[in-house]
């Protein structure tokens, strides 16, 4: 047990001198890093340095008391879970505030096996991440990633490894699991981390459209074309090109791809000279390109060309213990943006979302924590809103409005980052006029002053 507890911080408070000792003593014992506190007051001080994942507190102390401890704590560290202590006598006390958002309460006398599972399951239930400023600055690079299982962090440490190389690296991962955040990662802790991180989703890009968006076009390329169009190999020189859902690429245009890969140096269309690139790629994609070989979709040549290094990135339900720490993360960006009075997910809620089996993986989950948040009336999420959005899942083939809105927001997306926020141009390449390219970037709530360099 120390092992897997070892990392784990635990402030307990209490005005009675002797049972704060013996709580320490037990907590200690068992390898736990505690901090001790007489009084709530003292206890705010020692949170700005000692960043604990667990609150233990008496109820009844004199000044502030448990409840009002537990107040100030939540605007610290929304996520933070806290067990109360409680006399036989005020248990009514304890009951209610457990459904303010108290993790759980523990009536004295209680023995040492009660404490340590209280604890552990506050601590395994409801974690503290990055969002707790805990982040090293040898931490940074990776701290957009929100994880503490073990097959992640295998997972991060091969990435550190092979990102100060300059092999291309191919990011094999479900929907939805996060390989942008990952290969922006790989791009922070890289020699390349000052230069540009340049992503682009190839199924957003229309056939036609590749070999410009890419690869740029010389004024007079072609009809629409009325000035130099920089590609996004050369936005990207000196830093690294993200290709999400590289299965996607037409196959007419991996051909032109692998060649600038072999070469380094791209050819604008219409232009008669190449233009020399120092451009690191990382691809991904959720497709099986094995498959897509022998069913002569994708180029073999291409793939061994992209596929010097492949990190697996692994599903949300090989990784269950990342999802009280995500479910905290998400919960946290939601509530600072809303008036919404939730403290959190009741024990059942929470014990659902582990054991659910997340197909759309961690952005399946934002999606049930945004919606349990908007669905919820009271201050704790019940396990009967959790069930629901888990019944309410989304059909494998969206509607076709759905589908068309998606490819507009993410196409108008990729023309801004190609343009870097040029907003002619970029109406140039769609083909329509300012006025109407406007229009469509305010129907997808998309400004183009957040695209430019």
């Amino acid at each position: 047990m120390v092992n897997e507890v070892a990392d784990k911080r635990v402030l307990v408070v209490d005005d009675d001198p002797s049972l704060l000792k013996l709580i320490s003593m037990r907590l200690l014992g068992a390898g736990y890093k505690v901090e001790s506190a007489d009084s709530g007051k003292q206890a705010l001080g020692i949170m700005e340095t000692f960043n604990p994942d667990l609150v233990i507190s008496d109820l009844r102390m004199e000044g502030m008391d448990g409840m009002a401890l537990f107040g100030a704590t939540r605007e610290r560290y929304p996520g933070m879970p806290v067990i109360i202590l409680t006399a036989h006598g005020t248990i009514p006390d304890a009951i209610e505030a457990t459904k303010k958002g108290v993790f759980s309460y523990l009536t004295k006398p209680f023995d040492s096996q009660q404490l340590l599972t209280a604890t552990a399951d506050a601590i395994r239930l409801h974690p503290m991440g990055s969002d707790d400023n805990r982040q090293t600055d040898d931490s940074n690079w990776r701290s957009a990633i929100i994880s503490r299982s073990a097959k992640m962090e295998e997972l991060l440490q091969q990435a550190r490894q092979v990102a100060d190389s300059d092999v291309s690296i191919f990011i094999n991962s479900q929907s939805g699991t996060g390989k942008e955040l990952l290969a922006k990662a790989i791009h922070l802790i890289s020699d390349r981390a000052s230069a540009p991180f340049v992503a682009v989703n190839c199924a957003a890009i229309p056939e036609s459209l590749f070999e410009s968006e890419l690869f740029g076009h010389t004024k007079g390329a072609f009809t629409g074309a009325n000035r130099e169009h920089v590609g996004l190999f050369q936005s990207a020189n000196g830093g690294t090109l993200f290709l999400d859902e590289i299965g996607d690429m037409p196959l007419n245009f991996q051909v032109k791809l692998l060649r600038a890969l072999q070469e380094r140096e791209v050819r604008p269309v219409g232009a008669t000279q190449p233009i020399s690139i120092d451009v690191r790629i990382i691809s991904a994609t959720h497709r099986n390109l094995e498959q897509a070989i022998q069913d002569g979709e994708f180029r073999e040549d291409l793939y061994y060309r992209l596929n010097v290094v492949e990190l697996r990135l692994p599903p949300l339900a090989e990784r269950r213990d990342d999802i009280p720490l995500l479910v905290n993360h998400f919960l946290n960006q939601i509530l600072s943006r809303s008036r919404k009075q939730v403290t959190g997910y009741s024990d059942e809620a929470m014990e659902l979302l582990i054991a659910a089996p997340w197909p759309g993986n961690v952005r399946q989950l934002q999606n049930v924590v945004e919606q349990t948040v908007a669905l919820c009336s009271g201050p704790l999420i019940p396990a009967e809103l959790v069930q629901k959005a888990l019944r309410d899942k989304p059909s494998s083939l969206p509607s076709f409005a759905r589908a068309r809105d998606e490819f507009e927001r993410r196409y108008l997306a990729d023309l801004l980052k190609a343009t870097t926020g040029n907003v002619t141009q970029a109406a140039r390449i769609a083909g329509r006029n300012r006025t109407e390219f406007y229009k469509l970037l305010d129907k997808h709530h998309l400004s183009p002053e957040a695209f430019r360099e």
